[in-house]
């Protein structure tokens, strides 16, 4: 079977997937664990060169929100050396533009992002208890969540919601030619349940939206959702 790498998300660091790294190792499918690039440059280039030489090749990527969206791009860009790909709640692009309205608005980015700019440690608290939004018990994942933040300069912080902002994805999921599965969280605060416009843009693979729950359903369903990956990578490497 193969082996697969997970990116984590923006800000919240690798503690918020190590459960699922667990539970999907106990499945049989052998998961690493990857950290995001620890770059100040904003170019999402930089980022993908960074991951490009530091990752394995001939594996499955994949990866959280912006974890998913590097995993994409890398993926397109190593074409039949990455065996396949799965995102979790990933968005082809986070910020909405010309031709994408399924994400999150301009506006509401920008403030973010000065909220961060101005006090990062407030922000990433905010944002913690964003992505457990949706979940079944949101107040104590959020506290979760908020307990394994690393520690992390302002301007690394920033660059990573600057690649996040740029990102565009779609013509990356177009080309990619190997297995993909995308799943979206149906109440997630932060990436639109967008399964429709996703499932347009793949030459084939599957979007799926799982229902009640966030963002964060990465952390608050891990053993459902280790059963789910690996029975897709198994059928995958099967066929």
């Amino acid at each position: 079977m193969s082996k697969l790498i997970l990116l984590p998300g923006w800000g919240l660091g690798p503690a918020a997937l190590q459960p699922l790294v667990a539970a999907l190792n106990e499945q049989g499918l052998a998961t690493e664990l990857a950290e995001l690039p620890a770059l100040a440059s904003d170019d999402p280039a930089a980022w993908l060169d960074e991951l490009d030489a530091r990752l394995s090749t001939d594996c499955w990527l994949g990866g959280w929100s912006l974890g998913g969206m590097l995993a994409a791009a890398l993926g397109a860009r190593r074409g039949a050396r990455c065996n396949g790909l799965v995102t979790l709640a990933s968005n082809a692009g986070f910020v909405a533009r010309e031709g994408w309205p399924d994400a999150m608005g301009s506006e509401t980015f920008a403030a973010f992002r000065a909220g961060c700019a101005s006090d990062a440690v407030a922000t990433l608290k905010r944002f913690a208890m964003l992505c457990a939004q949706g979940c079944s018990d949101a107040r104590a994942l959020g506290r979760q969540l908020q307990q394994g933040l690393p520690a992390q300069a302002a301007e690394q912080l920033l660059a990573g919601l600057d690649v996040l902002a740029a990102l565009d994805n779609r013509a990356a999921l177009a080309s990619f030619a190997g297995p993909q599965l995308h799943l979206l969280a149906e109440l997630d605060a932060l990436v639109p349940a967008a399964a429709e416009a996703l499932l347009a843009l793949l030459p084939a693979g599957e979007v799926d939206v799982l229902e009640g729950c966030g963002h964060a359903f990465v952390l608050e369903q891990p053993q459902a959702l280790a059963a789910l990956l690996a029975e897709f990578v198994r059928e995958a490497d099967d066929d």
